[in-house]
């Protein structure tokens, strides 16, 4: 549903006065029940420093449940997990107007070591969590193990993968979109959303409550460090920049786009610099491991050209015949805006690392949903905008940067693929390799359609909907190893999890081989 004018002025108010000072400081502050209900978390790893998160929440589900004063929360780090080494302490404000969350920026720590932290305020102690700094820039490093994942629609599945994923020994973990869902649909739901679809910042910070009170994948985030970037359903289905798939008013869906992306950053372990201002938030940035590894985490909503050949009276996504779509080649297209699209060409044309790792929310190589004769495509991905996706493939090849590997999410399947600028062209040189991971929850599409177009797409090598879970690299020198992890039942909170498929790519030689 669109917004009516009354909730446009009471979203548009709501956040106005959020950004008003609040002076207030709750001296000393007695919690009536306990206030980290919804976890910790680190992230964005440096050689020296750490991002910690957490937010004050005694009662998560009713709006936190917090007075309208700022509380002071202190922070520990320490070298072990009893703490008797503590390395660093502070204090930090929990502020009502950023739903009493914490963002610690905590520096001077050692390169390429562990970490423990927690938290206190009014009496109260949090869980303890485990993070690791990133090695200095430019020093060897013998090996990297990251997980990724995407896609957890709630009422779907339970988030066993995620306790699969905390039991790994995982330098980082990289979320790449739909972290919530704001919309209620799929089949034979295990659990159910507690209220309908977000449009206030009050809303928005209701959903990410009910998600991060999930105890597995509190436990993934007080794991590891996390990199975090968004897609759609943190907003709503197929936005691109400042429309809707429903057409609203362009200054009503940028108001909900300002109360969503206000909230994703108030439950996110984000640096102060990424703070949203209204509608607008830079979350595309880049991250080092010493000279093994670069990663350039991407945004590929907030700055995108609106699809185009969209359904009558529809924005967002379609699938289109190629010769019934010609707007589709526009080379003006872009997923990325010209900004963050000369950004990252100038970011992987300098980079010398060993492995150059491109995090973004979709899958990228081409995918023809027509078997035999003719072509059609997905219009909001990678597909929707060719000549952007030649482009930075293109840039990719003509710099020769070093091992490039793409990661993806969003289409709730395993894929690996060759990436290459010119598809059509069964000569054409592989540039980069590709690995998607599925979804953690959310389901997918009929594996027997999926297998309809493997003749048609010969660069995918491996695809695969029928399972849910996540997907770890090792990173050395001379390869990078992808397992592919599938839980067995997502309704079954215990489910166990296995590798489905393992494949390798070899220092200087672009696409994946299976086996490891």
């Amino acid at each position: 549903m669109p917004l009516s004018r009354r909730d446009f002025l009471r979203s548009a108010a709501s956040l106005a006065a959020a950004a008003l000072p609040f002076p207030r400081v709750w001296a000393q502050p007695k919690f009536a029940r306990y206030p980290f209900t919804l976890g910790i978390a680190s992230g964005y790893p440096s050689a020296e420093g750490i991002v910690l998160w957490t937010r004050l929440a005694p009662q998560p589900h009713a709006g936190g449940g917090m007075p309208e004063a700022a509380v002071e929360v202190a922070w520990e780090v320490a070298a072990d997990e009893a703490f008797r080494d503590i390395v660093r302490r502070g204090k930090a404000l929990a502020d009502p107007q950023w739903a009493h969350s914490i963002h610690a920026e905590v520096a001077g720590l050692a390169p390429a070591r562990p970490y423990f932290y927690r938290f206190h305020a009014g009496g109260a102690t949090s869980p303890v969590g485990r993070t690791r700094t990133a090695p200095a820039a430019g020093t060897a490093v013998e090996r990297m193990r990251f997980a990724f994942a995407s896609c957890q629609q709630y009422e779907q599945g339970f988030y066993v993968a995620y306790r699969h994923m905390a039991a790994e020994e995982l330098d980082l973990v990289i979320h790449l979109g739909d972290y919530i869902y704001e919309s209620s649909w799929g089949r034979e739901h295990v659990r159910a959303h507690d209220a309908g679809e977000p449009y206030t910042l009050a809303d928005y910070r209701n959903r990410y409550a009910l998600y991060k009170s999930d105890e597995d994948l509190k436990a993934a985030h007080a794991a590891a460090p996390w990199i975090v970037t968004w897609d759609d359903h943190e907003v709503d289905n197929d936005y691109a920049a400042d429309r809707s798939q429903d057409l609203d008013p362009p200054a009503e869906f940028l108001a909900r786009r300002a109360a969503a992306y206000r909230a994703y950053y108030e439950h996110m372990p984000l640096p102060a610099h990424m703070q949203p201002r209204g509608p607008d938030m830079r979350i595309y940035t880049s991250a080092g491991f010493g000279a093994l590894a670069a990663f350039y985490v991407l945004d590929d909503r907030q700055y995108r050209s609106h699809q185009v050949c969209t359904r009558p009276g529809r924005g967002g996504s379609n699938t289109v015949a190629a010769a019934d779509c010609p707007e589709r080649l526009d080379p003006k297209l872009t997923l990325l805006g010209e900004r963050q699209e000369q950004w990252l060409y100038e970011g992987l044309a300098r980079s010398r690392a060993r492995w150059n790792v491109v995090a973004q929310q979709t899958l990228m190589a081409q995918v023809d949903r027509t078997p035999g004769a003719g072509q059609s495509f997905w219009t909001d991905g990678w597909d929707g905008y060719p000549r952007a996706r030649e482009r930075l493939l293109g840039t990719i090849a003509g710099n020769r940067v070093a091992n490039p590997v793409v990661i993806g999410g969003d289409v709730h399947m395993f894929v690996v693929a060759d990436l290459k600028t010119h598809f059509d062209e069964p000569k054409a040189p592989v540039v980069a390799t590709e690995f998607v991971t599925t979804s953690i929850t959310s389901q997918g599409m009929s594996q027997k359609r999926l297998e309809s177009w493997r003749e048609d797409n010969p660069h995918i090598r491996f695809a695969n909907s029928t399972r849910r879970g996540y997907t770890t690299m090792d990173l050395t020198a001379n390869r990078a190893v992808a397992r592919l992890r599938a839980v067995a039942d997502v309704r079954d909170p215990s489910s166990p999890a296995r590798t489905l498929a393992t494949y390798t790519v070899e220092d200087g030689r672009p696409g994946a081989q299976r086996g490891d």
